[in-house]
């Protein structure tokens, strides 16, 4: 039996946990029919490598050369190579769910349909519908879904129990901010530590779980909604309460989290990673909740990230790149692996597994995975479009403004004017 033959880009450097390292641009081809060369980073790359492994045992001589290509450099080669009908990109490449659709709109011919290919058919089922309607355009499916940021509130349980806060009391963003309050006033605490300038995830998060987004479902701008005004009023009473810590970049935020400045972070299943890896001495001090709802009884589910594999149609290897790539999304053993590495998987059929349902000693013995399996089914759509970095800089503009004391409704209608203008350019 062969292993797979994994050969890293020549030059390698750390990057943020989202950035992964940078890399070689070539395509690194060995020639061999055997051969694939994929595009990936960071975590993702020992999970594609495991899969590689697996599958060369059924296909003795299959190799895989991975190229890990740190963002957001891999998506100016992307684009360079999409813009060059497809010179130079390897056979299959690594697209997060924010980046996908613009490509997709932009060159429609640029990816190996799988519908065609029966993947649809054969495996649709085993995935979100959020996440399927994402990769498909005209009714056909164009990407391998991968994993998942499904959302729930990360808190300090130390922190909560010595203020006297139930988190299971917690069902709206309204019971939130209470919490916050106690917090504030018993602990000198900060709530959350949204990085007011810089980010907005949060916002985008209650934008999801009411089942809207920077666009509407036909492309246009739809900042101004009432879902969007809702969501930009809990960042102002954030803000204005004094319960939010404006913790400035990664390494500040995943800090305030370590050090007890911050005592809750809502955010994707990924951050599970984040905290047992850069605070493994907190075991038992962290627990999860799923998101606060809009109003009583209304939706908790939301995501936040997540990636999946595309085929280039300019690939030689088409049919064998479709044969592992199907292998790598559908196989349980693979996506378990996945799992444990950190990347929570967008495969339902391994739900049920044994080690969904255990109890995770880092998180205060809850079991965490299960919570977030049932969650998953009910992520609303979010219709990103290829303008998705423009509406999210002008969105985190309005966020600034209703910070600092704008009324929520007009700094957003400000946000769409900006935003229509800057389309229309």
């Amino acid at each position: 039996m062969k292993r797979a033959s994994i050969i890293f880009a020549l030059l390698l450097f750390a990057l943020a946990a989202c950035s992964g390292n940078d890399g070689s641009s070539e395509q690194n081809e060995s020639g061999d029919n055997n051969t694939l060369s994929v595009w990936a980073w960071n975590i993702n790359v020992p999970v594609i490598e495991k899969a590689a492994e697996m599958f060369a045992e059924d296909h003795p001589g299959f190799e895989l050369n991975i190229v890990e290509t740190g963002t957001p450099d891999v998506y100016q080669k992307i684009t360079t190579g999409l813009q060059a009908k497809g010179e130079g990109l390897p056979d299959v490449m690594l697209v997060e769910d924010d980046r996908l659709q613009g490509y997709l709109n932009s060159f429609p011919e640029a990816f190996v349909n799988l519908s065609e290919k029966g993947f649809a058919e054969d495996h649709m089922d085993k995935f979100p519908e959020y996440k399927t309607e994402l990769l498909s355009k005209d009714g056909d499916m164009y990407g391998f879904p991968f994993d998942s940021g499904p959302a729930g509130v990360f808190y300090r349980v130390d922190l909560f129990e010595e203020a006297g806060i139930d988190a299971n009391a917690i069902e709206t963003w309204d019971d939130f901010i209470e919490a916050g309050k106690v917090l504030r006033d018993e602990l000198d605490v900060a709530l959350t530590g949204i990085d007011i300038n810089n980010d907005d995830g949060v916002y985008r998060l209650m934008l999801n779980q009411q089942g809207t987004f920077y666009f509407d479902e036909e492309g246009n701008v739809d900042l101004t909604s009432e879902e969007s005004v809702k969501a930009m009023n809990v960042i102002q009473q954030l803000s204005e309460e004094g319960l939010n810590e404006n913790l400035v970049g990664w390494d500040a935020w995943i800090g305030g989290l370590a050090n007890g400045t911050v005592a809750t972070a809502p955010s994707g299943a990924w951050l599970s990673g984040s905290l047992t890896g850069q605070a493994p001495d907190m075991e038992g001090q962290w627990g999860v909740f799923p998101l606060p709802a809009m109003e009583e009884g209304g939706n908790r589910a939301a995501n936040l990230g997540g990636s999946n594999y595309m085929i280039s149609s300019n690939s030689e290897k088409v049919d064998l790149a479709y044969e592992f790539m199907e292998f790598f999304s559908t196989s349980d053993e693979v996506q378990i692996f996945a799992m444990e590495n950190g990347l929570f998987p967008s495969l339902n059929t391994i739900y049920t597994e044994d080690v969904f349902s255990e109890e995770v000693a880092y998180f205060n013995d809850q079991p965490i995975w299960t919570m977030f399996a049932d969650l998953i089914e009910d992520v609303p759509y979010a219709n990103y479009t290829g303008d998705y970095s423009l509406a999210r800089d002008e969105a985190t503009k309005a966020q600034s403004r209703a910070a600092d004391g704008s009324d929520p409704a007009e700094a957003l209608e400000e946000a769409a004017k900006q935003l229509e203008n800057r389309l229309n350019k």
